[in-house]
């Protein structure tokens, strides 16, 4: 089996659990932002990068308000959600020129849910071949670009796309 370093899964593996609600946890600290891979933060939900992604700017669009049921979202939330995942899309086609994307919500732990108690919208953006032998054969997936240098990227270009 070949073997490709990702030193950086071992500050998720060693690194301090948070006991209160991840999502949550990120809105305390606003002046962290790059820290915390947040890219934008709007009246009801703020957009950030996951930081253990499955894909290359791997983000998330998430309510403030901390809710696990989807349809306890008001009206505000639900709009604002589809609002910066529309421009999610539009500032991913600016800069990293996907094929295509996922987009969804996984509620629930048995649909997926690694955070199953606040809803959060994820946007994977995907390109042509990008699923090739090394996680089909090989069990590997390949990162293109340091995590940090997409958050620059997209931070830049969100903060000229109107």
């Amino acid at each position: 089996m070949d073997v490709i370093w990702a030193p950086w899964r071992m500050e998720y593996i060693l690194g301090e659990k948070i006991a209160d609600c991840i999502f949550c946890s990120f809105q305390k600290f606003p002046k962290e932002d790059e820290k915390n891979l947040v890219i934008h933060r709007g009246k009801q939900c703020f957009v950030m990068l996951n930081k253990y992604p499955y894909n290359n700017g791997h983000l998330m669009v998430i309510p403030y308000r901390h809710v696990a049921d989807f349809t306890e979202l008001n009206h505000d939330e639900l709009l604002e959600i589809m609002i910066l995942t529309q421009k999610v899309l539009k500032v991913f086609n600016m800069t990293m020129k996907p094929s295509g994307f996922n987009a969804g919500i996984n509620l629930g732990k048995v649909a997926g849910a690694g955070v199953e108690d606040h809803v959060h919208l994820h946007v994977v953006p995907r390109w042509e071949g990008d699923t090739n032998f090394m996680p089909v054969i090989g069990s590997t997936k390949v990162m293109p670009q340091h995590i940090l240098d997409t958050y620059n990227m997209l931070k830049a270009a969100w903060n000229s796309e109107q």
